[in-house]
């Protein structure tokens, strides 16, 4: 089972849910963090890294002895990182989304395959746990390749167990390739407007996935109530609440696991370990209805 923890928006407390979760899971389990832009699970779960290897994305390289400016490569292309002027071809590997379609279009097959640097894939142990994690280069605008990588490389290894997905905050591109290959979404919220209204947002997004969902909220009794009657009428099921407590505060701003650090909330983690389970179990059953 892949469960993606996602929120639609950051500092919800998407990364403490995370590393808890991982923390109190009952059977083998593998922690990623998917969040490649910023990174930062380990600063919880501390692993020990055993491989950190740098990722790389295929750009083209034209070799214009070959090239008979057909410009098949230039028109296929919706992100200008190829282009034909007259009889010069430039291209802007920083510009390139790696899909290889001018390798395929080309009819003189002058189009070769270079690389660029997308950042680390690292991956080690955190106790008993698994553990992936994605570095973007700095400059890099491209997160989704290396999101894809670093889930190539977990299911090249195929640890045992399930597996716990950290995903980017928000509900763009990145947000949505962390989630799209889960069993089951875990959004995390605060009661508060900001956070209904991203809450909504991620709701609307990943509602197509045909995933099953369920919400944490996150610092309850906080603000108001919209949040819940957003989740009753929209038929998601409140998984947690985590209280809005100082402890929990400064045990995170510790980088220390809430649910190991304070026995008095780890009960909430547990609960949200079963309703996970059974979320899963759900989600199986509707799609063999």
């Amino acid at each position: 089972m892949r469960v993606a923890v996602a929120s639609g928006k950051g500092g919800t407390g998407k990364t403490m849910v995370s590393a808890s979760l991982t923390a109190v899971w009952d059977g083998p389990v593998t922690a990623v963090d998917l969040d490649v832009e910023e990174p930062n699970l380990h600063l919880f779960l501390h692993p020990i890294v055993e491989e950190t290897r740098t990722a790389h994305l295929e750009v083209p390289v034209v070799d214009e002895t070959r090239c008979t400016y057909c410009r098949e490569c230039a028109e296929l292309c919706q992100y200008k990182a190829i282009a034909v002027l007259g009889e010069v071809v430039m291209t802007f590997p920083e510009m390139c989304h790696g899909c290889g379609g001018c390798f395929a279009v080309c009819p003189e097959n002058a189009i070769s395959a270079g690389s660029r640097p997308l950042g680390e894939v690292v991956r080690g142990k955190a106790g008993t746990a698994g553990f992936w994690m994605g570095r973007l280069r700095v400059g890099e605008a491209m997160s989704p390749p290396l999101m894809r990588e670093v889930l190539r490389d977990l299911d090249a290894a195929a640890p045992e167990g399930d597996v716990i997905i950290d995903a980017p905050p928000g509900v763009s591109c990145p947000a949505v390739s962390a989630v799209i290959e889960s069993d089951v979404i875990v959004l995390v919220t605060e009661p508060t407007p900001f956070g209904t209204f991203d809450l909504r947002l991620a709701y609307k997004a990943f509602l197509p996935l045909n995933k099953p969902m369920g919400v944490v909220v996150n610092r309850s009794g906080l603000g108001d109530e919209e949040v819940y009657r957003f989740c009753k009428e929209s038929g998601l099921p409140i998984l947690c609440e985590i209280p809005f407590e100082r402890s929990i505060a400064e045990v995170y701003a510790e980088g220390q696991i809430v649910s190991v650090q304070l026995p008095e909330i780890q009960p909430l983690f547990r609960k949200l370990r079963r309703a996970v389970h059974a979320l899963a179990r759900t989600g199986k059953e509707a799609a063999h209805a």
